[in-house]
Formats: structure tokens, C-alpha cells, sequence
């Protein structure tokens, strides 16, 4: 064997066990996100540290991690980069970084180490196998975590922990990309991993129905569009039979998931029922105290603040001492200084950074979006449609939670639109690779990986 094959053949080996490693840390990531207090953090450190230990090692690998991304990797970076340089401009002027506090946890950091650990996933790209595992474990475990504090605890809403909201709609999304995972493995042939297809539309069903017993009612308005998103990006590969039985399916979901709730006094159906009361009361009353008409008294105020300071905002700090202003000049219901954000993505951004915060935050989403609904328009591989519909839905789902909830400033909702939505497009890119790939050009150790997990 030549010193040039010898060093191709550990060149090779080399790359495939990065690869195990970062499809150990995905799956690891989506698996523990909601299950544990510190998993929305530890794995992503977990990660970076690797990251970092690995680009130490090798020669030029900073070079070697930029010659792999083209324009659409580097707009994506741009776009974080913009996001995080925002915030901390933000957090400077607020003296935020004056001293470390614990409940930001250096959040306005996260989008620029994201940035950065998406060129070196780039480099060596995790398996789908990761996130597939990871939606079952995740999706399963919310759901039994979820019928066990309401129904042997006696839970008024299930969270295991943690704020009720995040806790429904990042549940909600684990189930939603649960199923398109599941539907994208549908045309594929018996094999070793022929369970996984099942087990991932029980994650589908575990996962909407912790959403459903949490009693979060706002990201359920997204549901029907994912749906019908859903239904676009399978039709050209499904029969007409097996969508009929989808429909019938997802039909028997529905109430079941209603049905459960009977066996309760509290759930999405009877919020959705107090949100109508309150908006009534509101409406009519002038009743600022109900929980929705607490949130039309922040957006209001958010709309005051804004047009006070339309170019940059008011900062984080800035924010709180307008709100506190607000409330003793009577102007704001006092139930508002319970909260640090203004219940709306986009309200919340509008009032701290301005129109500035506003064209960040859209570019925020947007990029992403446009980029995985052009891959979605084009691709005719099922599995590559599969993790770009599974992209373009998480970016929609959190437009759709931010609605309601500033998903973006809760430490879950960041860590899970950062981690999620760089997956998803981490894998796409690396399917597409392997598509355009000739047959017989992996040897050895490489050759095995992608066999195995295509």
C-alpha cells in the first residue's frame, strides 16, 4: 500500500468518526431538549467543545470548513452573524455584559456559535439516522412525561418543569417532524431498521398529544397550514389510497386527543374556549387581567414604544423601564411586570431594537425559509424534500408560536430553532451531496457509513 492510499484510508477513517460522533451529538440534542432541565445547553456545549478540540487538530481547518460551504451556507451565516451581532449590541448598551446574570445565560452569543458549529457539521455532515432516533426518544418521552402528570399527578397543565408554553409548542414540533420523517421512510424497503418507520409515527402521536394536555393553544394555529404544507410536499409521492388513509388517520387523531381531555377539566379546547371569553371581556370590559387581554395590553404598549423609538428601540433594559413607566402612569395593566418580554416575537423586537431588530429578525427567518422552500421546490428525492419540508415547517412553526409567545427569548425555543433548523439543513446538504455522488466512489469506512444509513 502507497503512503498516499495509506494516508487517504486515514484521512477517511477520520472523517467517518466525526461523523459518528456528531450524529451521537444530534440525536443526543433532539432527544434531551425537553427531557431534561439542561439539555437544551449541555449537548450544544457538548458539541462546540468537540468542535473546537477537532479544528485544533487538524491543519488549515478553518479553510478546509469555508471551501465546503457555498453561497447558500454563507447567507444562512450571514443571517446568524446579523442576529447575534444585533443582540449584542443591544445587550452592550443595556451594560448586560457588565457581569454574567444567570437567567440570559449569554444567549445573545448562541446564533454566532451556531454559525459556527454549522462549518464544522458542514465539514462532517451527522447521519439522518441522528435525528430519526432522536424524534423517537424526544417524542415518545414528552408524551409519557405528559400523561403522567396529568393523569396519576393531577397536573393542571402538563411542563415537566418548565414554562407550560415552550413545553406544548416545542412538543408539538417534535411530533409534527416526527411524522414527516415517518412519511418520508414510507416508499423504503423492509430492512434492519423497518421498525424505525413505526416508531416514529408513535413519536408523531406522543408528541401532539403532550401539546394537547400541556394546554397550549397558540401553536396550535399553525397546525392547519403545517398540514396542508405537509400534504403538498408527499402528494407527488404517495397513492391516492395511502392519503386517504393518512386523512383517515390523522382524523382519528384529532379525537382521540379531544377525548383525552375529557377525562380532564383542562386542555387546548377548553383555553381555546377562555381565549374567546377573555377577548370578549376585553373587548367589552375593558378587562386588561385575563391572560389574553394581558397580552393585548403588552402589544399595545409594544406598539407605543415602538413608535416613541422606531429606528433602534429601547434596549433590554430601556424595555423594562418603559413598561414600569407605562403601569404607573396607568397606561399598562400592572399584571404586566410579572413578564420580561411582550409576549409577541415580533411586537418584543420592534419595542428593544427598533425597525433595525425587526429587518434582523426577518432576515432571521427568511433566509432559512426561502432556502429550504427552494430545495423543497426542487428536489424530486423523497428524502430530501423530507428534510426540507422538515425545515421550512420549523421555521414556520416558530413564526406561528412567536405570535403569541417570544419563543426566541425563552432559553428552550432559541436553542431549539438554532438546533433544529441547522440539522435539518446540515443533513439536506449532505443528502444532496450524496445524490450527486457516483456509485463506488466511498471506500472502506465511508462506504459502510453511508450504506448503512441511506
Amino acid at each position: 500500500m502507497s503512503q498516499a492510499t495509506s494516508g487517504r484510508r486515514i484521512a477517511e477513517q477520520g472523517d467517518i468518526s466525526w461523523r459518528w460522533v456528531n450524529t451521537g451529538l444530534l440525536g443526543a440534542f433532539v432527544s434531551l431538549l425537553l427531557l431534561i432541565p439542561s439539555g437544551y445547553k449541555s449537548v450544544p456545549l457538548a458539541a462546540l467543545m468537540l468542535a473546537l478540540a477537532g479544528a485544533m487538530l487538524r491543519r488549515d481547518p478553518m479553510k478546509e470548513a469555508w471551501q465546503r460551504l457555498d453561497r447558500e451556507d454563507r447567507l444562512w451565516l450571514l443571517s446568524l452573524i446579523a442576529f447575534s451581532g444585533l443582540w449584542c449590541l443591544d445587550a452592550a448598551r443595556s451594560s448586560v455584559f457588565s457581569g454574567v446574570k444567570p437567567d440570559n445565560e449569554m444567549m445573545p452569543l448562541w446564533s454566532l456559535l451556531t454559525a459556527g458549529l454549522m462549518m464544522w457539521w458542514r465539514r462532517y455532515p451527522p447521519s439522518r439516522l441522528g435525528l430519526w432516533i432522536g424524534l423517537v426518544v424526544g417524542g415518545v418521552g414528552v408524551g409519557v412525561i405528559a400523561l403522567y402528570e396529568r393523569f396519576m399527578l393531577g397536573a393542571y397543565r402538563a411542563d415537566n418543569g418548565m414554562n407550560a408554553i415552550p413545553f406544548g409548542n416545542l412538543s408539538l414540533l417534535l411530533g409534527v417532524l416526527a411524522l414527516v420523517a415517518m412519511l418520508g421512510r414510507v416508499d423504503r424497503p423492509i430492512s434492519s431498521w423497518s421498525l424505525l418507520t413505526p416508531a416514529l409515527g408513535l413519536s408523531a402521536v406522543a408528541g401532539l398529544a403532550a401539546s394537547f394536555l400541556s394546554g397550549t393553544r397558540g401553536g396550535w394555529v399553525a397546525v392547519p397550514l403545517l398540514a396542508w404544507m405537509s400534504y403538498g410536499a408527499f402528494s407527488p409521492f404517495l397513492s391516492r389510497r395511502r392519503l386517504l388513509q393518512m386523512a383517515g388517520g390523522g382524523w382519528l387523531l384529532v379525537v382521540a386527543l379531544v377525548a383525552m381531555t375529557a377525562f380532564t377539566d383542562y386542555g387546548v379546547i377548553q383555553r381555546v374556549e377562555r381565549a374567546i371569553d377573555d377577548v370578549r371581556d376585553y373587548v367589552i370590559e375593558g378587562d386588561g387581567g385575563s391572560s389574553v387581554g394581558l397580552r393585548l395590553e403588552m402589544w399595545q404598549a409594544g406598539g407605543r414604544m415602538f413608535m416613541e423609538k422606531p429606528l433602534l428601540g429601547w434596549g433590554d433594559e430601556g424595555l423594562k423601564e418603559a413598561r414600569d413607566m407605562m403601569v404607573n402612569l396607568g397606561l399598562l395593566h400592572p399584571g404586566a411586570i410579572r413578564h420580561d418580554q411582550l409576549h409577541s416575537d415580533l411586537v418584543d423586537t420592534a419595542a428593544r431594537r427598533g425597525l433595525l431588530g425587526v429587518l434582523v429578525l426577518l432576515a432571521f427567518y427568511g433566509m432559512p425559509a426561502v432556502l429550504f422552500a427552494r430545495h423543497l421546490r426542487c428536489s424530486r428525492d423523497i428524502q430530501a424534500r423530507a428534510l426540507a419540508l422538515s425545515g421550512l415547517l420549523i421555521v414556520t412553526a416558530f413564526i406561528g408560536f412567536g405570535l403569541t409567545q417570544s419563543m426566541l427569548r425563552d432559553v428552550r425555543g432559541l436553542s431549539g430553532y438554532l438546533g433544529l433548523s441547522m440539522a435539518c439543513w446540515v443533513l439536506l446538504k449532505a443528502r444532496q451531496a450524496e445524490m450527486g455522488r457516483t456509485p463506488n466512489v466511498g471506500t472502506g469506512a465511508v462506504a459502510l457509513y453511508d450504506e448503512a444509513f441511506k
